[in-house]
């Protein structure tokens, strides 16, 4: 006999199926036995009546967390007993055969409540139980509707989904890179990806024309309290296009998000507002501005886009650095500057970021498909010509040969889950987060690794010297 989901089984009134699932409370009501089963579709209850002798006995001995599997007959519960609070709260299973798959011993910590007021380093030890908790489960079932959305709305705009590598070349891209030695060519590295930014351009340069992925970044970045140090993107790359292209496509796949998804939310505004990044630092002192007219409404959302942003800004050492990425180009009427590597901090690039309730979601720019033009932003950076050529060569050889101008965006989908779903940080939309600082409690890494894995890298570890 197949096993029907909780859910699925409630609308077989009347019919024998099997279900399965963990036993998440037992009590007694005189000599009749109730459980609560619960699997990821819901709850049912289950009676037991002392009449199956052998089943009632085993029944006794069930406690909160075994896992089991019962056959039995779906009916109708007594009017006086029906529970509108559940979706199965209609009906009830009169048991006829149990079986035990599992025992559990006392979980380590509460699965009963939302779990907010539990330490976050014991619900990230025992994360594996965290996820029974309702409220993240939820939070997961929701992340695969909206990648599910998201995928069905970009196939229909003719967008192909490809996988691009985790293994690439370490480039100065912003953030620090987790680098992978090579056991094949000692002293070289490998580095993981901040993002597809090079891997998208070049897919343009292949004659893709519409690409997507849902990407996984990796940043070495220091400990920040709503980071990650890996995170997941929804990458976007269109040739052909303009900005407004790719900012039109953006807010419709937003808005419908929206509707389809989360109706109880209220989108403030559409269009989506512009705001200029020079006026956006007036008015708000900030380029993610929150524009909701009421800041306690946890349903509302206020979109906007900034835009017009400089392409650079000086760094530490007095010299120019890109405000976002180096790969943008510059606005049309500031090309001439660029090329002639002049008036450089009136530079505005392309870039446009999409920001909701006061965070950045996402952020894009139309990008340099003129190697010319891409070798004077690294230029103007500092980067003499043998470097440009180390590090970002094939992007200007690959320039050469006919690429399609083009722009994209990225979004950061945890922190729109998080927005979307109320929640407090993104480790709560996250299956298997880590702490601010990467660690990850449950695997107990970052670890040290044989000493024979070390030798055959040929990589030495100098121990850090004792703090005094």
């Amino acid at each position: 006999m197949p096993r029907f989901l909780v859910k699925d089984a409630a609308k077989h009134v009347g019919e024998k199926v099997k279900i399965a699932g963990w036993v998440n409370v037992r009590r007694a009501h005189g000599k009749i036995l109730f459980i609560d089963l619960r699997d990821i579709s819901g709850i049912m209850q289950v009676v037991f009546v002392p009449s199956n002798k052998e089943v009632y006995e085993l029944a006794e001995t069930l406690r909160p967390e075994w896992v089991v599997e019962i056959t039995g007959q779906i009916v109708k519960r007594p009017e006086n007993m029906m529970n509108d609070k559940i979706e199965t709260g209609q009906v009830e299973m009169s048991v006829e055969s149990l079986k035990v798959l599992s025992q559990s011993e006392t979980l380590p910590l509460s699965i009963e409540t939302d779990g907010y007021e539990i330490g976050e380093e014991i619900r990230m030890k025992y994360r594996y139980l965290d996820l029974r908790r309702e409220r993240v489960k939820r939070n997961l079932i929701v992340r695969h509707k909206v990648i599910k959305f998201i995928r069905d709305f970009l196939d229909q705009e003719n967008f192909v989904e490809i996988e691009t590598p985790m293994l690439t070349k370490s480039t100065p891209e912003g953030a620090r890179d987790y680098i992978v030695p090579s056991r094949q060519d000692p002293g070289k590295f490998y580095a993981l990806p901040q993002s597809p930014q090079q891997y998208k351009q070049l897919l343009m340069v292949g004659g893709l024309e519409r690409y997507f992925q849902i990407a996984k970044c990796l940043r070495d970045e220091d400990p920040r309290g709503d980071r990650q140090p890996e995170f997941t993107q929804l990458d976007m790359e269109m040739s052909f296009v303009s900005q407004e292209d790719v900012m039109d496509l953006t807010e419709r796949l937003l808005i419908l998000l929206v509707q389809n998804l989360f109706p109880n939310k209220k989108i403030q505004e559409t269009p989506f507002p512009r705001i200029s990044y020079k006026d956006a630092m007036e008015k708000y002192k900030s380029d993610r501005p929150d524009m909701r007219s009421d800041k306690n409404d946890k349903d509302l959302l206020a979109f906007c886009w900034v835009v017009d942003f400089p392409f650079f800004e000086k760094n530490d050492e007095g010299g120019w650095t890109f405000t976002h990425n180096p790969f943008s180009a510059s606005k049309t009427e500031f090309e001439a500057d660029l090329l002639g590597k002049k008036n450089i901090e009136s530079i505005l690039t392309s870039q446009y970021d999409i920001v909701l309730n006061g965070f950045e979601i996402g952020g894009g720019s139309i990008r340099n498909h003129r190697p010319e033009a891409l070798e004077k932003v690294f230029e103007i950076m500092g980067y003499k010509k043998e470097i440009i050529q180390e590090k970002f060569g094939h992007m200007m050889e690959a320039f050469k040969y006919g690429a399609p101008p083009h722009g994209g965006i990225a979004w950061g989908l945890d922190r729109v889950f998080t927005l979307l779903l109320n929640e407090p940080n993104i480790r709560e939309v996250i299956a298997f987060p880590k702490t601010g600082d990467g660690k990850d409690f449950m695997m107990k890494a970052p670890s040290e690794v044989d000493k024979k894995q070390l030798e055959e890298l040929h990589i030495s570890v100098k121990k850090p010297k004792a703090k005094k």
